[in-house]
């Protein structure tokens, strides 16, 4: 297949380039190959490469400064999903588009499945959800919610997110605080990327899906069990939800169930393993190995 990745820097566009590249002739655009809030540069890059497959891993991250910058969510979560799926539609082309846990309120007691009702509470959020509509207006569309990414493929930027952040404190010897009533469902970019890769070479129905890594942890148990991976001490600092002041809200239960996925014939490790094998990738990286 002929596969164009947009936002091939971040992690997990990085992490599809380096999934699909073996196998399928990949392009890749980074952000400043392509402004996917640009509908005729979109259009331009597109018809230059002829995809059957846009995988739209661009986006706009950063949770809190959403809502002092909507616009700038809006163009990247929302307004470049849409440009994609014209794109998408023009060529006839699947389309790839990734969204979040955010889209949920939060307020749940089990994991959320497909057919959960959406209830964005944030800016980000919103741009999201936005997207994920806009996505589906593509001819065939698959919508991949992950969240709480952690992961770096070869040709990313730096790692960026909670776990990065994690890492980096315990690392440097200091003492991460982490919140122990959030619960979420991590997700490994190098398993996202090959599920990805799966469903498009699977021919699975379109639509919805969760992909996360198996299970379900609090920040604080995940953040546990990084140090003992990396044979670090723990200090870690429980936090609570009530207790910070964020100028965003966040969802506090946001496990995903990726039983859908499995449907389909394909499994996620769990976030354990995810983590396991995170961590030998940072010694690979650390002594320059070829990961």
């Amino acid at each position: 297949m002929r596969i164009a990745v947009v936002g091939a820097r971040g992690q997990l566009g990085a992490a599809v380039v380096h999934e699909c590249a073996a196998a399928h002739e990949t392009t890749a655009f980074g952000h400043a190959d392509l402004d996917v809030s640009d509908e005729a540069a979109v259009d331009a890059a597109m018809a230059r490469v002829r995809p059957e497959v846009i995988v739209n891993a661009a986006a706009f991250t950063n949770v809190d400064s959403a809502e002092d910058r909507p616009i700038d969510a809006l163009n990247g979560n929302a307004f470049g999903a849409r440009a994609m799926a014209r794109a998408a539609r023009t060529h006839g082309a699947t389309l790839i588009h990734y969204s979040t846990d955010f889209v949920f309120d939060g307020n749940a007691s089990a994991p959320y499945v497909e057919t959960d009702r959406p209830n964005p509470q944030s800016v980000y959020a919103a741009s999201k959800l936005l997207g994920e509509w806009f996505a589906s207006d593509a001819p065939r569309a698959y919508v991949l919610r992950v969240e709480s990414l952690f992961g770096r493929a070869p040709g990313a930027g730096p790692e960026k997110g909670s776990v990065a952040g994690i890492l980096k404190t315990l690392m440097d010897g200091g003492s991460p605080k982490v919140f122990e009533d959030r619960t979420i469902s991590p997700t490994f970019v190098v398993d996202a990327a090959r599920a990805t890769r799966q469903l498009l070479e699977s021919g699975a129905s379109a639509g919805i899906y969760h992909c996360v890594n198996t299970g379900r942890c609090t920040w604080l148990t995940f953040a546990q069990e990084l140090a003992r991976q990396l044979g670090i001490e723990a200090r870690l600092v429980p936090v609570r939800m009530g207790d910070m002041v964020l100028k965003a809200a966040r969802p506090q239960y946001c496990a995903l169930s990726n039983e859908k996925l499995r449907s389909v014939g394909i499994e996620m490790p769990s976030w354990q393993d995810a983590l396991a094998r995170y961590v030998v990738r940072l010694s690979d990286f650390h002594e320059g190995r070829k990961p």
